[in-house]
């Protein structure tokens, strides 16, 4: 996940949740934009 800018990581938990992908899928990407801090920066965007 390192390799993901974080434009990229949300934009993919974006489109993930969209689609409907796998939960454990979502909760990795979930999980990587808490770890990176980006939670406060995109409000309700999250589930």
């Amino acid at each position: 996940m390192a390799m993901l800018t974080d434009e990229m990581l949300l934009e993919s938990y974006q489109m993930a949740t969209k689609l409907q992908l796998d939960r454990e899928f979502i909760a990795l990407l979930l999980a990587e934009i808490h770890k990176r801090d980006l939670n406060k920066n995109v409000g309700s965007f999250l589930h």
